[in-house]
């Protein structure tokens, strides 16, 4: 049975008010964040991050600005021959912006040497996932060059969903906003001055013509959000859509959650002993 959709401004008001930020006060606390894991603990001042065009790596460049000084900040756009001009025009934005240094790696000759030699009719997703492993090596690789670190640049709301290649887009060693939802990017963006055009763009893996991420998921951000916010605070799928959400809704969100944990953690490592690395013996940050 279809549960009917219910929800009050009550409800719709509690969900919002959970998913408000004071976009000050997390800016200042994640460029702090960024400045104690990069200088005081790894005693380095230079970053890279791959600047997409899109709204998450553009927060990423703004806040590595502030506690870096533009100098110090390389982003590096990683186009492949079906990206958008777009997206490069939408990076090329915060570069001017910020003054911060930039470089252009077209990534296609790397991706087309093993996609034509391996499987010319390779999927789209395939294409997708070897993308961004490339990138990832040329970022680790550029962050080597110059003595830096790595940044990433997914949210929550992506990492909840497991809407990211494993051991690329999530594999860098800092991510200032891997704890917060697309929509409270959206708030902290405007908050930072982030170009408008690249806030209110839908945002997309920008690897086939028209797909978006909210087309792939079946259900926008700003309801997927409302969702993942009460489902991390603990409430089950039956609160939930006794709450007023849509059943359908909340079984794709939580569908998405639950087939993809193993997204979220290293390689899982059989147990033979009590002092198994990173499951007994060390802390995840042990200094």
């Amino acid at each position: 049975m279809k549960y009917p959709v219910r929800r009050s401004q009550k409800s719709i008001d509690l969900v919002d008010r959970m998913l408000r930020i004071h976009a000050p006060t997390v800016a200042d606390f994640l460029v702090e964040f960024l400045r104690d894991e990069c200088i005081r603990q790894r005693r380095t001042e230079k970053v890279v991050l791959g600047l997409s065009g899109g709204v998450d790596s553009a927060v990423v460049a703004y806040l590595a600005a502030r506690a870096f000084w533009p100098e110090n900040v390389l982003a590096i756009r990683l186009p492949y021959r079906m990206s958008s001009q777009a997206s490069l025009d939408h990076a090329r934005l915060v570069v001017e912006d910020l003054g911060i240094t930039e470089a252009t790696i077209d990534i296609s000759a790397m991706v087309d040497g093993y996609v034509c030699q391996e499987d010319p009719e390779m999927s789209s997703h395939r294409v997708g996932n070897i993308c961004a492993r490339c990138r990832l090596n040329i970022l680790f690789d550029q962050s080597a060059k110059i003595g830096g670190l790595p940044l990433g640049t997914g949210n929550k709301t992506e990492r909840f969903f497991g809407y990211f290649t494993w051991h690329a887009d999530d594999a860098p060693p800092i991510n200032a906003i891997g704890d917060l939802f697309k929509t409270q990017v959206w708030q902290l963006a405007k908050h930072l001055g982030v170009p408008d055009k690249i806030v209110s763009k839908a945002p997309t893996a920008d690897l086939v013509s028209g797909q978006t991420d909210e087309g792939d998921f079946g259900i926008s951000y700003r309801l997927a959000d409302q969702i993942l916010v009460l489902m991390a605070d603990g409430w089950t799928w039956q609160q939930i859509v006794d709450f007023g959400f849509d059943q359908d809704d909340v079984s794709i969100v939580q569908k998405r959650v639950s087939g993809t944990h193993w997204k979220r953690k290293l390689p899982t490592v059989a147990l033979i002993s009590d002092t198994a690395i990173n499951e007994y013996y060390l802390r995840p940050v042990d200094y």
